[in-house]
């Protein structure tokens, strides 16, 4: 009888060789990964954790190939209506063969597009986060920026122009330290809030018509009514609802990538009543791409896009799509990077993390890049969230994803053919992850409890989340400022109920906020100008022969032109070293 064990045994160990050879080399060095040798090495890191963890990512990241195309085919793209027709050609067969393509189209521009901002930010930052376009912002830039069908206020090719230049934009916010400054700005509550009003936002989405199960539709007397009983609603709702909620209570990770699968081959077969290739032309027409199975779809319609005549009323436009996505952009994209960073405990006391600085303009490159293959917004994804639980530390694991991501260019036949039923749950489930974090609002004090309320609750309401922010920080402002004034006219003798556990509110550009290369460049420019008192103290303090080992040092570093790096040379004493841990400086690399 053969020895089972003894095989599993001989293999794990074969496995773990191979492993420790890799986390070894070269290759393990660039990712600092555990056993490298590096001297800032990420502990608990493996080549083959990080590549399972990667895996893991993708499988909870999947979805969005095939939910993003559906949401943005809703803004009909480059697809024109004949003249004369309604308002987003209902029920045109050449518009909705039209958008057809479109979504072919936008299958590979995901997938390209996640694999390789995923793999860039991978290696630039050794962050384990997968970049790829937002949830919540291609919903934005589909039902609100667009319109559904084009009959929004912003044109298509408009819109991606204003996300092109935003891209840019954000890359000098980054480099000059604004970026984190401007989310500062943004109460603490308002910006859960924010998080909690998408989630809604999503769950409305995944109930309608067009990207969900269409369990809801537009009423006469009322906003909203029962959209009827169809049997493609009951196929989302059991297969890809409460079934996908039954796997995720169980841990399953690809929970969500199951469902959207399992909905998806039920709806194949031609002779149901919930078919998604019924004998109609529009269901002919997609079978024969179907039937393709393994094929590259080339991008035929969304690729370079923009339209750069800015005449007229373009102008006006796009100024209104650029400046709703800063401010919408600002708070998504750069909470969402910082949260996953956090995750990974890589943020430090003094609130950044290691190269904080490149992670944000590879991000907003990304963004820029994302318009040119006709997407919205790229952002970091919270599904990285398993990947990290999973035991990803390192770039290894966005690489990885961003690998698969790679691979699924292939299969856009298949892709194309998960029909809406198939990921409007999957809204939901989304939404429903995300409006967790409301009890992380301040309910204990009026003042950041009714503008949180107002923010979460209009974004859903108005569609919008633009809409949904400003009207949080309208109220915000006016109630706040009316109870400080009350506050400060009567010298605090009356105060309102729970005064003491609002939130503070701090917005001062500080020293935080200024990037570290920003302080390398002043410190060489005008050296012992900008050194703290902290900084001074490390070395002053010290004995006499480490502080003069420390001083000859940094002598001779300043005389020969190479770099001056305060914390390289503090580490080189240990008792320099000793006084930078009593200080707590912040690090300079």
């Amino acid at each position: 009888m053969p020895d089972i064990d003894g095989f599993i045994d001989r293999a794990m160990n074969k496995i773990s060789a191979i492993d420790d050879r890799i986390n070894s080399s070269t290759f393990g060095r660039v990712f600092r990964l555990d056993g490298s040798g590096h001297p800032k090495t990420v502990r608990g890191s493996s080549f083959f954790r990080e590549i399972r963890a990667g895996l893991t990512t993708f499988a909870t990241m999947a979805y969005i190939v095939a939910v993003n195309a559906a949401v943005l085919a809703d803004s009909g793209g480059m697809c024109e209506c004949p003249a004369g027709s309604e308002p987003g050609c209902p029920g045109d067969p050449d518009y909705a063969n039209c958008q057809t393509i479109l979504k072919r189209d936008l299958i590979t521009a995901t997938a390209a597009l996640s694999g390789l901002s995923s793999i860039v930010f991978g290696f630039l930052t050794n962050l384990p986060v997968s970049l790829g376009p937002g949830m919540g912002l291609n919903a934005y830039f589909t039902y609100q920026v667009v319109g559904w069908h084009g009959t929004g206020m912003v044109p298509y090719k408009v819109a991606l122009l204003a996300i092109f230049v935003e891209g840019w934009i954000f890359v000098f916010l980054a480099l000059t330290g604004m970026r984190q400054w401007l989310v500062r700005m943004i109460p603490a509550t308002i910006k859960t809030a924010c998080g909690v009003g998408i989630g809604l936002f999503l769950t409305e989405i995944g109930l309608s018509y067009s990207a969900g199960i269409g369990a809801i539709t537009g009423g006469f007397s009322t906003p909203l009514t029962i959209g009827g009983c169809p049997a493609e609603m009951w196929i989302g709702i059991f297969v890809g609802g409460i079934f996908v909620a039954f796997l995720m209570a169980f841990k399953v990770k690809s929970a969500i990538v199951i469902g959207i699968g399992i909905v998806s081959i039920m709806s194949w077969p031609r002779n149901t009543s919930f078919t998604y290739f019924p004998y109609t032309e529009a269901g002919e027409e997609r079978f024969q791409f179907f039937k393709q199975v393994i094929a590259f779809h080339p991008i035929k319609t969304v690729l370079n896009a923009q339209d750069w005549g800015l005449g007229g009323a373009a102008g006006a436009q796009f100024g209104l799509a650029l400046v709703t996505f800063l401010y919408v952009d600002i708070i998504d994209c750069t909470a969402t990077l910082y949260s996953m960073a956090k995750f990974c405990g890589v943020v430090r006391d003094d609130g950044d993390f290691p190269r904080s600085t490149l992670a944000y303009c590879t991000d907003a490159v990304m963004i820029s890049i994302g318009s040119l293959f006709g997407c919205s917004p790229v952002t970091a994804f919270i599904e990285s969230g398993a990947g990290i639980a999973e035991g990803g530390r390192t770039g290894l694991t966005a690489i990885s994803a961003g690998v698969c991501f790679l691979v699924c260019l292939f299969f856009a036949p298949i892709l194309a053919s998960v029909p809406p039923w198939a990921t409007g749950s999957t809204l939901v489930l989304v939404g429903c992850l995300m409006i967790r974090q409301v009890i992380n609002i301040n309910w204990q004090y009026i003042g950041d409890a009714v503008p949180s309320f107002v923010t979460l609750a209009f974004m859903p309401f108005s569609y919008s989340v633009a809409y949904g922010l400003i009207a949080g920080m309208m109220v915000y402002v006016v109630l706040n400022t009316m109870i400080f004034f009350i506050v400060w006219v009567t010298k605090g003798r009356v105060t309102p109920s729970n005064w003491e556990e609002k939130e503070v509110y701090d917005w001062g550009l500080g020293s935080r906020d200024v990037p570290h290369w920003i302080k390398r460049v002043a410190r060489r420019v005008m050296p012992g100008r900008f050194e703290t008192n902290s900084q001074k103290d490390a070395v002053e303090l010290v004995d006499n022969e480490s502080a003069m080992n420390a001083a000859t040092e940094t002598s001779s570093r300043r005389h020969s032109g190479d770099e001056h790096k305060d914390l390289d040379i503090l580490e080189s004493h240990p008792q320099a070293r000793m006084r930078h841990r009593e200080h707590d400086l912040p690090s300079l690399n």
